[in-house]
């Protein structure tokens, strides 16, 4: 049985397996003040499996919400205020994404010692299709780097 929080953000119906990459994208690792609970490969009626990411005392925007739509695009936000649901949002998908995901290609101006920050262009949505800004390459989903 997972807690419920007093206040802050439940991402859920994330896709299994999908939990920390989640938490990488939203910035969260080791040395966070927040309690944070994670669930991999929770049973769910509508998806099989998910996970289930609980953040204490945080708040999502939307455009943090929005990092995490290709690591788990039917990823459900809720906000909680007193144990309550005060706002419920499906992630959307960004037109970019600026020093959330790296360059797949090594040889990229990106991925070396300049100080450039990577953007990644969603170029298509359904399935998603992504270039890097600076050489062009298209490249999945499936070979993100997070920052």
């Amino acid at each position: 049985m997972v807690r419920r929080i007093k206040d802050g953000t439940v991402i859920d119906h994330c896709e299994p397996g999908s939990a920390l990459k989640v938490l990488a994208a939203l910035g969260i690792k080791e040395g966070c003040t927040n309690m944070v609970t994670v669930a991999m490969n929770v049973p769910s009626r509508k998806l099989g499996k998910k996970d289930i990411v609980k953040i204490a005392d945080r708040f999502l925007t939307q455009s943090e919400a929005n990092r995490i739509a290709l690591i788990s695009p039917r990823a459900t936000i809720n906000l909680i205020k007193d144990y309550k649901v005060i706002d419920k949002r499906k992630v959307e998908l960004p037109e970019t994404f600026v020093n959330i995901f790296k360059c797949p290609n090594p040889t990229c101006i990106s991925n070396t010692n300049e100080p450039i920050t990577p953007v990644i262009l969603v170029v298509r949505s359904e399935p998603p299709r992504l270039m890097c800004k600076y050489c062009s390459r298209f490249f999945d989903v499936n070979e993100l780097v997070l920052t």
